[in-house]
């Protein structure tokens, strides 16, 4: 819908209607659009599979996971 924000890494269902915004690192559905849960660091170990999960990454994910604590 006109005026919303989608954040940084989120993930919208196909055929959602967003009608509020949406925090980052997100995993929203439904109509009209609700978050059902974060995107954690547990999460990416499964979202490439193909690419080696390696210390780094962690540490960005963790610290993305403590900015959206502030």
């Amino acid at each position: 819908m006109p005026g919303v924000t989608i954040g940084e890494n989120s993930v919208i269902g196909a055929g959602a209607v967003v009608t509020k915004n949406i925090s980052k690192n997100s995993i929203a559905v439904g109509n009209p659009a609700k978050v059902l849960r974060k995107i954690n660091a547990q999460d990416y170990q499964f979202y490439d599979k193909d690419k080696p999960f390696n210390k780094e990454d962690l540490e960005k994910l963790k610290k993305l996971e403590n900015d959206d604590k502030k």
